[in-house]
């Protein structure tokens, strides 16, 4: 019972284990999840406060909001390509810098003269309309020319499907470890805008948007791979642009960390413009959420009633106003995501994801060793303590890289891990405590209190069984007049057996309440020890206050029992008990034949308090303690001096006390006086002044409470000694060989 078995231990640290494998490999996407989820709670309590990027980069960034007026008057989106090319020439003369158009733009306005002129049948009765029709000036004709005028970028889709391959405007350089290129999202093939668009744009990038596996959007990536060619997305086309720039650069780094093999893109440039991006080179966004600072209103465009200057060297993005995407803010349209993405990039607060696992890996793994060597040493309290205070000082420092820094180092994985090996553990162990205090209940039998038997089953180290040597205070407790008692009960054996579970019950309960342990118990009395098996500094005390409420409580149960009598007219006499404790070195341990363990106290102090008691009776007094059980507990209790003896014929002589009460009698007047009463008259044995000790004697005897049975004891020991004198030598204790 020393030792726990490894195997409580091999939970917490197999679920270690398992979480720093589904955290280095991302199992199942499984630590990502938990990240984001982390994630999305910090935009949640502390979102990016919104600032208009013009004051700082000399851009700011607007969206056209399609509001209901608009659609009132153009009909339901998408519009045709005449009212995209005045929207161009209105932001035009509102001195908008780049105009995004952040959906595809793939086929002929439905709208155009001369897709309608197709439309008709052949004959010469439509020649004349199809003249007519070619006269009027097309939208998509107008769309190209606006477009021309104004740096303009559009996009295509990027498929796996069947397709062409994409024609982007800007080129991108890849500086770093070729293999980073792999973090890239790759496609096959592209859906391109329409020719004449793309030719007029200045800008060409993929418009793709990849939400998260949980459907969440939280970065927009700035290339893409196509067929192993790296291509902008519409989003690096607007940074390469806003930057007035050829290229765009990606830069990425390699790992010298074993833990995270691998490279991964770091950020991306374009000319003195930067942002970092996460390993597969997206913006991740810092959400603001929405801000009417950022609307214009298409109909306020086109009736000339917008704030003025608040186009002036805008980004502009136009967008399908009903393609809604779910973000850590909520629900938000397209546009306005978008938006947000290039404010992150103008301003530089795009949040930077922590590279790597390295920090979450080496706080599980040092964390959760510590956590189980806390379990086995010290206990599932200060391995919760210390669990508790990792994981608060982790959140509070994954917190305070957010809100000063941006910065995403995940800590709800490891946190998460750290709490489920810690609950591993904490039932392993409850499992083991359970267990254990089974085991010790059938190697005990009812031998130790409740409290006794928690203890060692939370700490079985605590119990040594291969023997040692101890300090105990012993208490032995018989019934007095058992033999006579017996015989008086011989016709009745289950009245005789009801008596004694009736008595001896709410001693072996006092005994228990004061943390004793049970040894010997049988019909006639039982044996008790402190400060075996468990450490009891206060061991003599405590036996002495189970004494003391054992008289208390035999005197409840004789009147209880007398009570009982009188109602069947029976006579009864009441119940008499002696106690005796010593206190002394023993030796502990315990013996078995592997399915039952007792637990033995051995020693002169524990044979002592036997034959203490068994002479009990003729001192009058229930408690009668040795002196060291005396000298042990006298802060605690009144003893008074009953007498020096030599138990038996080959015993060293002993001093005997009385166990009167508690310091409350000590200090009384009548206990004082007795007290010195009982000095004189052993100090009179001792000195052979047989008629003074006499005196002293009688005068004791008028004192209330006194045990008049003592005094007969020593008054006829005084006579024996005054007709056998005792030697020279004698020591003043009396030996029962002397008769």
């Amino acid at each position: 019972m020393k030792t726990r078995p490894i195997a409580i231990w091999s939970l917490p640290l197999a679920i270690l284990a398992a979480a720093l494998a589904l955290i280095a490999l991302d199992a199942g996407g499984i630590a990502t999840r938990l990240a984001n989820i982390q994630f999305d709670a910090y935009q949640y309590f502390h979102p990016r406060p919104y600032e208009d990027p013009g004051p700082k980069t000399g851009l700011t960034v607007r969206t056209l909001d399609v509001d209901a007026a608009a659609i009132a008057k153009h009909g339901a989106w998408p519009w045709s390509s005449g009212v995209y090319a005045n929207l161009v020439n209105r932001l035009k003369s509102e001195g908008a810098a780049i105009i995004v158009f952040a959906m595809p733009l793939e086929s002929e306005d439905p709208a155009s003269p001369a897709r309608f002129a197709r439309g008709l049948p052949p004959g010469p009765e439509f020649d004349k309309l199809r003249v007519t029709l070619a006269d009027i000036p097309s939208g998509d004709t107008r769309f190209v020319k606006s477009i021309g005028k104004l740096r303009t970028v559009t996009g295509f889709t990027l498929t796996n499907r069947a397709g062409t391959p994409p024609l982007p405007k800007g080129t991108v350089t890849f500086d770093g470890p070729t293999n980073a290129q792999n973090r890239l999202a790759a496609f096959a093939h592209a859906r391109p805008q329409r020719a004449d668009i793309a030719k007029a744009s200045a800008g060409s990038g993929a418009l793709n948007i990849e939400t998260d596996p949980d459907g969440k959007l939280r970065g927009i990536p700035l290339a893409y791979r196509v067929n192993g060619k790296i291509i902008p997305s519409i989003e690096g086309e607007v940074m390469r642009l806003a930057a007035v720039q050829t290229s765009l650069e990606i830069k990425a780094e390699g790992s010298s960390n074993l833990l995270e093999p691998g490279a991964r893109i770091a950020d991306v440039k374009a000319g003195l413009l930067s942002t970092n991006t996460d390993a597969s080179g997206a913006v991740v966004i810092h959400f603001s959420g929405e801000n009417p600072a950022r609307r214009v209103a298409v109909s306020e465009l086109e009736s000339r009633t917008v704030k003025s200057g608040a186009l002036k060297n805008a980004i502009v993005y136009i967008a399908d106003p009903d393609h809604r995407i779910l973000t850590p803010n909520g629900p938000r349209d397209e546009v306005s995501v978008r938006a947000e993405a290039m404010e992150n990039v103008l301003l530089g607060e795009a949040l930077k994801p922590a590279g790597g696992n390295t920090a979450q890996l080496v706080l599980i793994a040092v964390a959760g060793l510590a956590m189980v060597l806390l379990f086995a040493r010290l206990g599932a309290l200060w391995a919760g303590v210390i669990t508790v205070l990792v994981i608060v000082a982790a959140q509070a420092f994954t917190w305070n890289l957010f809100v000063a820094n941006r910065v995403l180092l995940d800590s709800l994985s490891p946190s998460l891990a750290l709490m489920l090996a810690f609950a591993t553990g904490l039932a392993a162990r409850a499992i083991d405590v359970v267990r254990t205090r089974q085991r010790l209940t059938n190697a005990f039998s009812g031998a130790l209190p409740a409290a006794a038997l928690d203890r060692l089953a939370r700490n079985p180290a605590l119990l040594a069984l291969d023997g040692e040597m101890r300090v105990v205070t012993c208490l032995s407790c018989g019934l007095r007049g058992y033999g006579a008692l017996s015989e008086s009960f011989r016709d009745d054996p289950q009245g005789f057996t009801r008596l004694m579970r009736t008595v001896m019950m709410p001693l072996v309960k006092e005994v228990f309440a004061q943390g004793g342990m049970l040894g010997r118990f049988d019909g006639e009395g039982f044996t008790a020890y402190w400060n075996a098996p468990l450490d009891d500094p206060e061991h003599a005390i405590h036996a002495c206050e189970a004494a003391n409420k054992m008289t208390i409580a035999l005197a409840q149960v004789n009147e209880q029992l007398s009570r009982e009598r009188r109602g069947d007219g029976t006579g009864f006499d009441p119940v008499e008990i002696g106690i005796a404790i010593t206190t002394g070195p023993a030796i502990t341990g315990g013996f078995g034949d592997g399915r039952r363990m007792d637990y033995a106290v051995t020693g002169e102090c524990t044979a002592l308090a036997e034959r203490i008691r068994a002479i009990s009776p003729q001192y009058g007094p229930a408690v009668i303690v040795s002196e060291e059980a005396r000298k042990a507990a006298e802060r605690g209790f009144a003893f008074l001096e009953v007498d020096y003896i030599a138990i038996g014929s080959k015993d060293e002589a002993v001093r005997l006390y009385a166990m009167l009460g508690n310091p409350l009698v000590r200090a009384s007047p009548k206990f004082r006086a007795m007290a010195t009463f009982h000095d004189h008259i052993f100090q009179s044995i001792r000195t052979r002044q047989w008629t003074k000790a006499r005196e002293l004697i009688e005068q004791c005897r008028k004192l209330s409470g006194a045990s008049q049975k003592m005094y007969d004891l020593h008054l006829k020991r005084i006579d024996w000694f005054e007709a056998n004198q005792p030697n020279e030598d004698w020591d003043g204790a009396f030996r029962p060989t002397v008769r």
